[in-house]
This record gives structure tokens, sequence and C-alpha cells, in this order.
């Protein structure tokens, strides 16, 4: 009944249309043979390769909905890394090289910017005013067991990280709120809550922060948590809102903008006069910051060769931590929260000298077909770069002038959803940024638990500086993994390690504790401490290299007319995944073994779909959708000569869709053939 049913179908169909590409990217056999090289890394040999864009058929076939060949752009022209940047000089080029240590500097600036929340906002020790320092409420009582580690829980000092998030216990008299426990020869410390007027002891080395200017304790502690919030929701709306701006006006004109409104909205937060004005500025801080980090992120990868690409991003990491790192300096030396703020905005006043410096990006210019300003912006290259039109060996300046006439061809990241491969690696990447910005929180939070028996945490810079060295080392590490396992092994192997990290704090720590209770175990609470410090450790240190990796991949496997509203989709997912602390924190950590659990799944899922993803070390970057479509899904080990690949190349690949074109004309076979040839008998 079915092959009747095939039959009938294929009678009445006559015009079906050719079967769509394969789930890795390849495409059938007689499109791979017309169609001509965009340029990717030839060999099979190779981990990935940019497969070549379908040819275009004649007006009148299964095609024509297209449009004719000659509406196509020269492929040598699409073939940026290829032809143009080589044309250029590549990275050997005086000018790009200054391009890229322009945007290196920012990012000791951004660095400042992710931290000042955890200045700016720390919760300090507190006691009624003319009480004496001696009924100071204990550090532990005043911010909650957690309540230190918080403020150093973000994955640090990236180029596309977001900002860091401190975090307080909610010290109001409700009924979910913990009782302090009381100080030495004092009656119960809901008495300081009682108080109209507190003194401080403020421990970032400021004199005033946030806190201690609006009394940001007891029943008004809340509001702490919304300025937090309001950074980190600025952030996550300016990744989204500022990728598709820059997609479709430019990266350079959303430098720009968001460096001038970063001035504005910045300068103004140290002008606040009650804490609903900071909160609200702040969020618009968050907004500019977003537009900075991404289209910074974006420039640099597209200023760079394929070889370079990781260790460049990885330098402006270095950066960044570097502004990590001096930011307690930053602090002592001001001593007032106002003056850090403006402290830590006024250096993007150099940014603005960046408008007569930095030009729009080439490669987004050559994507979306704009060949007039491309070509002023060539010849501008070439005469910064001192090369000579005789190094055109390939013919770029010829074909572009063949192309002047071409009208700018624009693509926002909705056109996404239409793919059938690239929308599923953005998914994965979005889930993995998710999964390893939100879970490093668990992680930081059960080390600094431990900060009554480790005399080591209790100290504000101990915790700052312990945060800070972690995610140092990771990097670090993840430059060595990279290399040698390129961006889906290195990020898969974080990613294992850090389920193994959460999994054995989840249930072996339990069980130790089970057995402790038990006299004759031999094991003692501090056995279960060392093991979950040691997990932590290890789990912090995973997951900032699964966040930072996850984002850097995402730019690579992107395609240029989209990159920015794809890297806006992850670094908003990271923001999703830190904002999950903060509200923890809200309530008063209700629900964080849940929490813990959840993302303790999320990386096992995320283990099974980082190998569907393609390996793109070595790769040219993907310049349109069709290009990034075809990026093919290859196996994570390299088979072994002799050994039948699972998923085969492209010169290997058949087209198995003839399966019913066979049931259709099944009276006309031979007896014994099948669809994939003759049956052996």
């Amino acid at each position: 009944m079915a092959i009747d049913r095939r039959r009938e179908a294929a009678g009445s169909g006559a015009g079906r249309q050719p079967a769509p590409a394969e789930e890795n990217g390849s495409l059938p056999p007689g499109d791979a043979a017309a169609s001509a090289p965009l340029g990717g890394r030839a060999g099979s040999g190779s981990s990935a390769e940019i497969q070549p864009l379908p040819a275009l058929h004649p007006s009148g076939g299964p095609h024509s909905s297209c449009c004719a060949a000659a509406a196509a752009p020269s492929l040598l022209l699409l073939d940026y890394d290829g032809s143009v940047l080589p044309f250029l000089g590549g990275l050997g080029g005086s000018y790009q090289k200054t391009l890229v240590v322009l945007t290196w500097i920012p990012a000791l600036f951004i660095g400042f910017s992710q931290f000042s929340d955890s200045f700016l906002l720390d919760q300090p020790n507190f006691w009624c005013h003319g009480a004496g320092k001696g009924t100071e409420l204990a550090g532990a009582a005043v911010t909650g067991r957690w309540g230190d580690m918080g403020n150093w829980t973000s994955p640090s000092a990236t180029p596309f990280s977001t900002a860091s998030w401190g975090t307080t216990t909610n010290r109001s008299n409700s009924s979910d709120t913990p009782p302090l426990p009381s100080p030495p020869g004092k009656g119960n410390n809901d008495s300081n809550c009682d108080c109209h007027a507190w003194d401080y002891g403020i421990r970032t080395g400021l004199v005033q922060n946030v806190v201690s200017k609006w009394d940001l304790v007891c029943d008004n502690a809340w509001k702490v948590h919304i300025a937090k919030f309001s950074l980190l929701v600025g952030l996550i709306f300016g990744y989204l809102i500022t990728g598709c701006i820059a997609d479709w006006v430019g990266r350079r004109p959303v430098l720009l903008c968001s460096t001038i409104f970063i001035l504005i909205f910045g300068l103004t937060v140290a002008l606040s006069v009650n804490v609903t004005m900071f909160s609200t500025l702040r969020f618009f801080e968050g907004f500019c910051l977003a537009g900075i980090i991404l289209t910074l992120f974006a420039i640099r990868i597209e200023l760079c060769p394929p070889g370079k690409r990781f260790i460049i991003t990885m330098v402006a990491s270095f950066v960044a931590m570097a502004g990590q790192f001096l930011m307690p300096g930053l602090a002592a030396l001001c001593r007032d929260w106002q003056v850090l703020q403006a402290l830590i905005i006024c250096p993007f006043l150099l940014m603005l000298l960046y408008w007569s410096i930095f030009p729009e990006s080439l490669r987004w210019l050559m994507a979306t077909q704009q060949f007039e300003s491309a070509k002023k912006l060539i010849l501008y290259l070439t005469q910064k770069n001192c090369v000579s039109p005789e190094s055109d060996i390939k013919g770029v300046m010829p074909e572009l002038e063949k192309e002047l006439s071409r009208r700018p061809k624009k693509v926002c990241i909705v056109k996404v959803v239409g793919t059938r491969n690239l929308w599923k690696n953005i998914v994965v990447l979005c889930v993995n940024s998710l999964t390893g910005y939100g879970i490093h929180h668990c992680f930081a939070r059960s080390m600094m638990g431990h900060e009554v028996k480790v005399p080591l945490l209790e100290n504000f810079y101990a915790d700052y500086y312990t945060m800070a060295s972690i995610a140092l080392a990771s990097c670090l590490a993840m430059c060595l993994v990279v290399k040698f396992l390129g961006r889906r092994g290195g990020l898969l192997l974080f990613m294992i390690l850090t389920a193994l990290a959460s999994l054995l704090q989840l249930g072996l720590l339990n069980l130790i504790g089970k057995y402790s209770q038990h006299p004759d175990s031999g094991m003692s609470d501090s056995v279960k401490d060392k093991f979950s410090i040691a997990f932590s450790i290890v789990g912090m240190f995973a997951s900032h290299a699964v966040g930072s990796l996850s984002v850097f991949f995402c730019a690579e496997i992107t395609p240029t007319v989209i990159r920015c509203g794809g890297l806006g989709l992850v670094l908003a997912s990271a923001g999703f995944g830190m904002l999950t602390a903060p509200i923890i924190e809200l309530h008063n950590q209700k629900g964080y073994f849940l929490h813990h659990i959840i993302f303790a799944c999320c990386t096992l899922i995320c283990i099974i779909c980082i190998l569907l993803l393609p390996e793109s070390r070595d790769q040219n970057l993907p310049e349109n959708i069709a290009n990034g479509e075809h990026y093919t899904r290859q196996p994570l080990l390299p088979h072994k000569k002799g050994e039948q690949p699972l998923l085969l190349t492209n010169a290997e690949l058949k087209d198995y869709s003839g399966l019913h074109d066979v049931a259709a004309v099944g009276d006309g076979l031979p007896e014994g053939a099948t669809a994939n040839g003759m049956k052996t008998m």
C-alpha cells in the first residue's frame, strides 16, 4: 500500500524538489559538483570546512525563486580570508596591528566596570550609631553566611563577560529572615534594626559606599539587590538590541554611540541623589557597556586571520583581568564611591578618538555587499600599509569594480530561524553559556560557605583574589587545551569537568556527610569541607572556561552578516545565568539546592549537544548565512587509516533521498536492486 501511494505521488509529481542538504551540512552530489569553492581550508583531513555554495539554476527550474546567476556576487569577494585579507597584508599590516592594539586598551576599562558592583554595593558591617564598635555585627551575620562570596561569583575578565554581581542577605525583619547570632555580652541583634542611624565598617577600602550613604540595611536591604539587578538587566537588553543594530548599521556607529552614552549615564550615576536614581542610571550604563563589549569583540574577530583569532581574543581577556586585579587598589585610592565611579567612567573619553581612527569593519562591508564603501576602505588600507597594487594576484580590485552597482543586502538575526543547522548551533552555545555562567555561582557559594572553618576566606581581599586567580588559571588552561583539542574538544572537556565537579559535590558529599555521623566511620566534617572546597575550585575553574569558550565559539561559527546578533544572544544567555545568583540571594538562599541540581542536569545535556557542533579551528569565518549553514560536523577524533568514518566526507557522501524514486519505479528495476545498489545473492 505504501509503495502504491509512492508510485502515484511519483507519477503526479514529476517536478519534485531536490532533496535538501544532509544534517551535517553537506550538499547533494549534483549541487556540490556544480558549485565553486569558497576558500575554506582544502583537503578532507581538516576537522571542518565551509562547504561551497549551491549553484544557481536558470529561471524556470526548481531554484528559479532565488535569482538569476548574474545576481550572485563574485565568490572571490565573498572569500575574505582567502582573497581580500591576504591582499591587505593580513595581520602583518601595520595598520591592522594598530587597530588590534586599540581593541585591547578598552578591555582594561571594561574590567573596572565589570567589578564595580563589588565595591559600590558591598554590604558593610553595621551597628547602632553611638553604641560603639563593640556592638558591631559579625561579618558573617550581616551579609549572611554566603553573602561575602557573592560579590565575586561572576566569571571574570573576558571581553564578552558581563558585570560582577555582589550579594547580601536581606536584613529585614520579615519572618523569612533567620535570626542573627548575638555578639558576646549583648542581647538579640534584632535591636540593631530598631535604630534610626547606624555606623558602618566598610571592608573594600572605601570610606563610604552606596549602602552606607543611603542606609540600605535591615528593611531597606532589598534595594541593594535591585541595584545589582539593574546593571545585569541593562547588559542583557543591551546585548540583544545593540547586536541587532550593529548588524544593520555597522559596528563603528554602535561603538561610538555606546561610548558617548556610557559617559553620560556613567558620570550621572556618581551624582545620584537616591538609590532609585542610582539603579535607573545603572540600567542604562549596563546597556551602553554591552554595546562596547559586543562591538569590540566582533571587530577584533573580524580583523584577524584564522590562525590568530583565539590568541588575540585571549590577550584582551588578560587585559580585562588586569583591570580586575587593579580594582582594589583603585578603590583604596579613591576612598569615596562617587570618586571611584567617576574614575571608572572617565577613561572611556579616550574612545571618542576612535571615530577618527577606527574604520568600519571591511569584512562586514563586503559581506553585506556595500562594495562602494568597501572599495574606498580597501584603497585607504593599502595606502596605510604601503601595499603595492601588483600584489593583488587574485584580482580582487577588478572583481570589485564589476560589483559597484550592486545594492547592499543586510540581514537581521531573525533570519536564522529559517535555517536548518545554524540555529541549532547558536541554541546549543546559548545553553552552554547559560549553564557555565549560572553554575559558577553555585560553586563559589559552596566554597565561601566554609569561610568560618577556613580563616583565609574570611578576608575580603582573600575572597576577591581567590576568585580572580581561579579565572586567570582557567584562561591559561584554555589557551593550552584549545591549541591541542580545538574549540569543540576544549569546550567538551571543560563541560565534562564541570559536570563531574557538580555531581560529585551533590552526591559524594552527601554520602560523606551521612557516614561522618557514625562515630566508627573515621570521617569528620573537616574531610567533607575539604572535598567540597576542592570540587568547588575545579567547578569554578571549568565553568569559567565553558562560559568564555561558548561566546568565542559563537563568534566564529556565526556568519558575518549576523555575527553581532548571534553574539548578543549568547552573551544575553550568560547574563540570564548570572542573574540567578542575586535572585537566590534575595530569597535568603531558598531554592539554592534545586538551583544547583537544575544546572547540574543542564551540564549533562550540554555534553551531548556539544558533539553536534562543527569545529572552527583554522577555518575561514562564514560570511553569509549560506556559508554558516554548510559548516560540516566531523567526528571529534580523526578516524584511523583504513577505518570507515561514521560521518563521510563530501566526496563520499551519497544522496539517500533516492529511496522514494526506487519505490516509484520498482517495476522497471532488475530483481535484487536496492536504493543503494545491487543486492548480493
